[in-house]
Formats: structure tokens, sequence, C-alpha cells
């Protein structure tokens, strides 16, 4: 297994839900099996869009900037150190409300695809 999980040496795409995400690291990549490790970076202002993942459960740990996260009917603040967890089915989004980018690290169990990836809200 070959892990360079150097963070300026990962290539940033964009996900379905229009988050800007790092891949530390991912089964397709890194050769591990049951899970991934992403930074993903919301520009202020920005929100991503509602979505859930029907097999995968997430947790996402705020590492810098503030927002308001929506996980099912519950809306609330978050900001550096906190942490979520996303059952499996979940509707989800997250927007920046601060005025620098929004990074958490989102760990997926299984890894993150874009085909468990439903978007629940048009562009």
């Amino acid at each position: 297994m070959s892990v360079d999980s150097k963070l300026k040496n990962v290539p940033a795409y964009v996900t379905r839900d229009q988050s800007e995400i790092r891949e530390l690291v991912h089964p397709s990549l890194h050769g591990n099996h049951a899970q991934s490790l992403a930074e993903a970076v919301i520009r202020p202002g920005q929100t991503t869009r509602l979505h859930r993942h029907q097999q995968t459960e997430e947790i996402y740990h705020i590492t810098h900037g503030q927002g308001r996260m929506t996980l099912a009917d519950n809306v609330f603040e978050v900001s550096i150190g906190d942490s979520i967890c996303i059952p499996p089915g979940s509707p989800h989004c997250i927007e920046n409300t601060g005025s620098t980018d929004l990074h958490l690290l989102c760990m997926c169990s299984p890894a993150y695809s874009h085909n468990d990836t439903e978007l629940l809200e048009s562009e």
C-alpha cells in the first residue's frame, strides 16, 4: 500500500455536492479497503447541495472556519473542533457562514463513491 498523504501533493476535484475535495486516503488510490479520508473545502457563502448516501456513514470534523450544518431535520452551527456523524440515508449539507474557507475532514465507511451520492435538490 502506498500513501502520500501530504496535502500539497493531493489533487483537488469537485464532488457531486459541489465541495472541493482532496482524497487523502482512498481504496482506489492507496489500496486500503473499508474507508476513505478526505479534506473538503467550502468557500465563504457557499453551501453544498443537499444530498444523502444510502450505503455510507460519514463523519465530518471541522478543522478551520465556521458553518451551518443541515442533518435530516436538524440545523445547527459548527466550528473548529466539532465532529458530526452522518448516518446512511440522512439528508445533509453544510454552509460556510464565515469570511474564510471552511475546512473539514470527511471520513467515509465504506469509502466515498459518486455512485452512492444522491442529490436531493436541483441546481
